[in-house]
């Protein structure tokens, strides 16, 4: 029942910059969408969820971009 053990597998590069930022402009474009739409009052909490889209992309471009400088 000793099995050799497998290599560990090395992790992928990607980068982690650009996908944020396409998260983030689609973010953006939704929110742009929502305002030109003009959603109905119950659905007004569509615009601010976009909003927090959008903070959140810009926190974690800062967290990226600190975590590789470092």
């Amino acid at each position: 029942m000793n099995q050799p053990r497998l290599p560990d597998l090395r992790p992928l590069r990607t980068n982690d910059t650009a996908t944020i930022l396409v998260g983030t402009a689609l973010w953006a474009l939704a929110l742009v969408v929502l305002l030109v739409v003009r959603p109905a009052p119950e659905h007004q909490w569509w615009i601010w969820t976009c909003v927090s889209g959008i903070c959140g992309g810009i926190f974690g471009l800062w967290f990226v971009r600190r975590r590789d400088r470092g």
